[in-house]
């Protein structure tokens, strides 16, 4: 099994690029553990990625 780790930019600027500029440099600069290596995603687990990405970085964030 290959286990590769990544940073979200690589992996969006591979398979959705148009989402790039909807994210932030935090998000951009996570890094990612994927089982199968990046070869083996598809776009609809980069949403996915994307969207756990998203949660982690604003869950401590207070909202008024």
């Amino acid at each position: 099994m290959l286990v590769e780790t990544v940073k979200l930019s690589r992996i969006v600027m591979k398979l959705t690029p148009e989402l790039y500029p909807s994210l932030t440099n935090n998000e951009l600069e996570s890094e990612i553990v994927l089982r199968f290596g990046i070869e083996a995603l598809a776009a609809e687990d980069v949403m996915e990625i994307i969207q756990f990405s998203i949660s982690e970085h604003h869950k401590d964030t207070l909202y008024h």
